[in-house]
């Protein structure tokens, strides 16, 4: 059976356009699609978008009534926004603009043609218009054709219980529903001029239909099982994005092409020459957090296409009619995909009745306004970073749904706050880049990625690994010797307690035990140096021995190594990544800043005495010979249940900097204003006197 691993590793070799053959089960081989070729043009994405949407029941009335297209052109322009996702079916499956061969699902109340409209009234102001449509949510398609519904294992339809609210009922391509969504296309471009298209809700579906049962058959294929289902399924959307972006290049080359599935990682590198480019759908306040564009768009641009990020301006997320983000949250969030070097979109809902709504694109405004004077600043940039962060996503099984993994969101978190450049990376991208490779907790090395690690160490590269990492997929042994160690085991105590100096790897602690609350891996030493003890308790807890509220306290008897390190390899046994993402314990953090320090005194930037809510991100413009630094200031907190907020913006004063390489002229931007800085030690060294949300520093 494929691992998840095998699967990604060979599919992603098709990103080429090559035919791959897999094996299933029975080892009958499992022929893909081979990619049409020429199917990226250049994008020009603009940094000014919205994506509208328009998901409208066929119960209201009033559809479109209100609708001005002047009205809603120069509020669009008015907010500075320069291209504009509209809609041409929506999850309620209605169509929204004149349709010569789908006339039955043209929205019963709407008396104009409504995309038409808003596509010339953009045109006439230079404003693009990418048509948004859904692809297996559709409430319409549901209603009248059950039998394209997923089927799941125990013979259920899939999605939405049929007395509950909502149109989230899973449609099958891999059905005559498929051939509907090409015909929908054509209707589309003879109906309307196309700028793009965006389709939306693709997934990776589990279906048990008789016909997808009779074909799995066929290619030798275990039905009963649900990792051949899923396999299966993934040649199903891969034929289906093959053949449908072949379709629109055939009525027109030059549009853009977007597949939304909610988030963007290792997966999507055999899907790229179907996409024009990628949109990272990422609403903090919409179950995404605050550290899922981070993770994703520092994945994105790695990959050599362009990119934008998406957020909300909802208080909560899609659908949320009424409400307005704080413009503080609307500003990190725009200003963050800049810094990641993408461009930048903010989700909507037009009003039923079709009204554009002014305080909306007042919001709006107020944040495009100033994208507009920093894109001078981000065009064609590029990151300059230190650091590889490799994937949790490489070991994932295919139909997990957690979005940041545990040790991503903890790493991701410790970097950021201590400043440093970073990407995050997979197996197949070129690792010689980065000074330093990151495997937090959670990065077993089969023999390909063992051979790639040990080619990085040869060629000088350091690494700096945590608890299961390095080790093989069936976690007995380490995979390479390069650790310096040997696995006991499950360490036998837990909580148990590094025990710190107060120097060295734990510079800037107490000398004194410190507790890590998550489970170590009992490590040997076969030729690592030791930087950091653990202390076991008295006993582990238990109803039959037990202390206090919570933990046992320490014994003081040393137990096992905690920090070791052998040349350029530092491996720490706890796994701290995910211990920070949990509750953030700073001692975790400091011990993995301290022994990111031994492997890379002379990093890309530092701001010695900043807060950790400041951000810093280092880019190149090298067609202007200049290198930028973004620096933002926004503290998300967590005042409600559900999600974090941002509203006070915070300002600093006097933030000291410092950039690795030099400099002729330091100046702010967009003001232009110079700054005074000194060349030391290889080094740029200037102050920033305010810093009032996000500020660009130009080193030109």
């Amino acid at each position: 059976m494929l691992t998840r691993r095998d699967f990604l590793q060979r599919s992603s070799l098709s990103a080429a356009g090559a035919l791959v053959a897999w094996e299933t089960t029975s080892g009958t081989p499992l022929q893909l699609p081979t990619q049409p070729s020429g199917v990226q043009p250049p994008t020009g994405l603009r940094f000014r978008q919205v994506h509208l949407d328009y998901h409208t029941s066929e119960l209201i009335t009033d559809v479109g009534a209100q609708f001005d297209p002047d009205e809603f052109a120069d509020t669009l322009t008015k907010a500075r926004v320069n291209s504009v996702t509209c809609f041409g079916r929506c999850h309620h499956g209605y169509i929204y603009h004149d349709t010569k061969r789908f006339p039955e699902r043209h929205h019963p109340h709407l008396k104009r043609n409504l995309l038409k409209e808003q596509i010339e009234a953009c045109h006439k102001r230079n404003i693009r218009v990418p048509v948004y449509l859904t692809v297996q949510w559709d409430h319409f398609t549901a209603r009248e054709h059950p039998e394209w519904i997923v089927i799941d294992e125990h013979g259920k339809a899939s999605g939405t219980e049929p007395f509950d609210a909502g149109f989230y009922r899973n449609l099958d391509v891999n059905t005559p529903y498929g051939d509907f969504l090409k015909e929908y296309v054509a209707d589309l471009f003879e109906a309307v001029p196309v700028d793009g298209l965006f389709f939306d809700i693709i997934k990776v579906l589990d279906s048990s239909n008789p016909h997808t049962i009779r074909q799995m058959t066929a290619k030798g294929m275990n039905p009963a099982l649900k990792s051949d289902r899923i396999l299966f399924y993934n040649e199903v959307m891969a034929n289906w994005r093959a053949d449908m972006s072949a379709f629109v290049r055939s009525k027109d080359r030059n549009a853009t092409i977007f597949y939304n599935s909610g988030h963007v990682g290792p997966y999507i590198r055999r899907h790229l020459p179907t996409y024009s480019h990628l949109e990272l759908e990422s609403l903090p306040s919409g179950g995404w957090g605050y550290l899922h564009f981070p993770l994703t768009g520092r994945y994105a641009r790695t990959l050599g296409i362009d990119f934008l990020g998406m957020t909300g301006k909802f208080h909560t997320s899609w659908g949320d009619f009424s409400s307005l983000k704080n413009q503080a949250a609307l500003e990190f969030e725009c200003f963050s995909m800049l810094a990641l070097t993408g461009k930048c979109s903010i989700g909507d809902q037009l009003a039923p009745n079709g009204k554009i709504d002014p305080a909306t694109y007042g919001l709006i405004g107020s944040v495009y306004s100033q994208v507009e004077q920093k894109e001078p600043y981000c065009v064609d940039a590029r990151p300059l970073v230190d650091i590889g962060v490799v994937t949790m996503e490489e070991i994932q099984p295919l139909d997990v749904t957690t979005r940041v993994p545990d040790p991503m969101m903890g790493a991701i978190r410790m970097l950021q706050e201590g400043k440093h450049q970073f990407d995050v990376i997979d197996g197949l991208t070129d690792w010689s880049g980065y000074r330093v490779l990151i495997l937090p907790d959670q990065i077993l090395l089969t023999d390909a990625l063992k051979a790639k690690l040990d080619a990085y160490l040869a060629g000088g590269g350091a690494v700096l690994a945590s608890y299961n990492s390095g080790l093989t997929p069936d976690k007995r042994t380490f995979a390479t010797n390069a650790f310096g160690v040997s696995l006991v085991g499950e360490a036998p105590y837990s909580p148990d307690f590094i025990v710190s100096t107060g120097e060295g790897v734990s510079a800037g602690l107490p000398a004194t035990e410190l507790v890590v609350y998550q489970k170590a891996n009992e490590v040997r030493v076969t030729g690592a140096t030791v930087l950091a003890m653990t202390n076991v308790p008295y006993f582990n807890r238990t109803y039959q021995h037990f202390v206090s509220h919570r933990h046992t306290p320490s014994s003081g008897k040393p137990g096992y190594p905690a920090i070791v390190q052998n040349g350029k390899v530092i491996y720490m046994a706890h796994p701290l990544f995910s211990q920070y993402a949990q509750n953030a314990p700073r001692w975790c953090r400091q011990f993995v800043l301290n022994a990111l320090q031994r492997l890379l005194p002379d990093p890309l930037v530092r701001t010695p005495e900043a807060p950790t809510t400041l951000l810093a991100t280092l880019n190149s413009q090298a067609t202007e010979n200049r290198r930028i630094l973004h620096l933002l200031h926004y503290a998300p907190e967590r005042r409600g249940r559900d999600f974090d907020v941002i509203e006070d913006v915070i300002p600093l004063y006097n933030v000291a900097v410092s950039v690795k390489g030099s400099a002729k002229r330091v100046s702010l931007a967009p003001s232009g204003s110079a700054l005074k800085f000194t060349q030391r030690n290889g080094r740029v060294e200037f102050v920033v006197p305010e810093l009032r949300g996000h500020q660009l520093v130009v080193l030109a």
